[in-house]
């Protein structure tokens, strides 16, 4: 035969499939068309748009996963027809073991795959390589409604987070289904895995630099807020109708603090997030997670001024001066002022001679004058117990963060004093979704839930989610099969 008659007789192949396809997808059509025909007969009145649009979305997933099981079979019909295959894991040439249904649910419908199924006796193990093809995940629910799940599920509490997926995709994932996705997705997830990468770094670095003449200033804020937390006591069975102990709780919880850290850029009067990394951790983990990051050479440190805003815990300026001692270091202003007017409370009560006092005294820090304060504040006669500790401590506070009080300076250049910004991220990625009325966390799966969000608000959530898919589809199909 010549190469004209085979490329000939390989077009009417293909364009036979095609009408065969047609076919299949004008009969599928077909049949949902005379379903929705009968629903239709059995209601006749006319509805509003709302209700007509109601249920074609109803039926919808219906007509979409039929199509998309005619276009399977005709897109895969070798995989449909395979009679052997090679197995993985000796190389052996197996024969088809049977023939099996596999229930497929995906955002655009279900749908049922008849396939061919192997088994190496040898090695004990069975494998689709249709499913191979497809990429399929385990269960019947697929990537792109786990994708979906989870970040719905990272917003709001799991039991809501599965009635508002069913309403606006008309699928069903329970809030237990939704639980071990996203379990799943985050787990082992750590500053790296949720943090952009260098080059976006650097690129958005150059775009905040251009046309100005001095570099531009990376701010890192550090702080911790409390989230509700559950003793590890409390897993596993116990007594009662229930029988979990997490629900007939014989335990106390406890606030544990979660730890953050916030690098972003200033621009004028706005900032560029660069990265978020918040966990219910120790000191020593939230110093191990930025000397991680600064060994991944996330910043450049030459082509910024690096400076961190925060309060005076010692455990914060302690991981500083280790991992980034050229670092400008810069006391939050407001937790200052909050200081100062709890004493003129304490001590003048609401008077005006207070307001005069604190409004002298935020001055006097604001131009750097500590050495003045501690003195002037020594110098007081309390008028109770409570000024006295107020006034004690605040002096204390500000001895030891003098060379951080400079704030006149730093509004020169351009440096923030205050850690809103820090504040914030706790309200939006820890507050937001940990601190529910009832709601009390497993550290592991709080820290999981933090790490999606912080990979949410980073921008990366995306390259998380693919690398879960790459990590499941190495470990149930490990080397790709093909139809023999």
């Amino acid at each position: 035969m010549s190469a004209v008659s085979v490329l000939e007789l390989d077009l009417y192949r293909k364009g036979l499939a095609q009408r065969e396809l047609r076919r299949a997808l004008h009969d599928a059509l077909h049949v949902w068309l005379e379903r929705l025909e009968e629903i239709m007969e059995q209601n006749p009145k006319r509805g509003s748009l709302e209700e007509w649009t109601e249920l074609f979305r109803e039926r919808r997933q219906e007509l979409m996963g039929m199509m998309m099981q005619k276009w399977l079979e005709s897109q895969y019909r070798d995989y449909l027809e395979q009679e052997r295959a090679s197995c993985r894991g000796c190389g052996r040439i197996l024969k088809v073991w049977d023939r099996s249904s596999r229930r497929v649910e995906t955002l655009i419908g279900g749908f049922t795959l008849t396939r061919p199924y192997f088994y190496c006796r040898d090695c004990q193990e069975g494998f689709s390589p249709l499913d191979e093809a497809l990429k399929l995940a385990r269960g019947e629910k697929q990537y792109d409604m786990q994708r979906a799940g989870v970040r719905v599920a990272s917003e709001m509490s799991y039991s809501e987070a599965a009635k508002v997926f069913d309403e606006l995709t008309k699928t069903r994932l329970s809030n237990h289904a939704l639980h071990d996705a996203l379990g799943e997705v985050g787990e082992g997830l750590g500053v790296l895995e949720v943090a952009p990468g260098a080059e976006e770094i650097r690129a958005k670095v150059a775009e905040v630099a251009q046309g100005k003449p001095r570099r531009p200033v990376l701010v890192l804020a550090i702080d911790g807020a409390h989230a509700p937390i559950r003793p590890e006591s409390a897993r596993g069975r116990g007594e009662g109708v229930a029988q979990r102990r997490a629900r007939r709780p014989g335990w106390k919880g406890q606030w544990r603090e979660a730890k953050g850290v916030r690098f972003y850029l200033v621009d004028g009067d706005r900032i560029v997030h660069l990265l978020s990394w918040h966990q219910i951790q120790t000191d020593e983990e939230l110093a191990e997670a930025l000397r991680r990051v600064k060994a991944a050479g996330l910043f450049d440190e030459s082509a910024v001024r690096l400076c961190v805003v925060a309060d005076g815990a010692r455990w914060i300026w302690k991981v500083v001066q280790e991992v980034f001692p050229t670092a400008r270091e810069i006391l939050d202003y407001y937790h200052c002022s909050e200081r100062v007017h709890g004493i003129a409370l304490a001590q003048w009560g609401a008077s005006a001679e207070g307001v005069e006092w604190v409004e002298g005294t935020l001055a006097r820090l604001f131009d750097g004058e500590v050495e003045g304060v501690v003195k002037s504040l020594r110098a007081l006669k309390p008028r109770n117990e409570e000024a006295r500790k107020l006034m004690e401590s605040c002096a204390g506070y500000l001895e030891a963060n003098a060379g951080r009080v400079h704030y006149h300076a730093d509004r020169r250049g351009g440096y923030p004093i205050g850690s809103g910004a820090i504040e914030s991220a706790h309200r939006f990625i820890c507050q937001g979704r940990l601190k529910r009325p009832g709601a009390w966390w497993y550290a592991a799966n709080a820290n999981t839930l933090l790490a999606l969000r912080c990979a949410k608000y980073n921008g990366t959530f995306d390259r998380v989610f693919n690398d879960y898919v790459r990590r499941e589809q190495e470990r149930v199909q490990p080397q790709p099969a093909s139809p023999g």
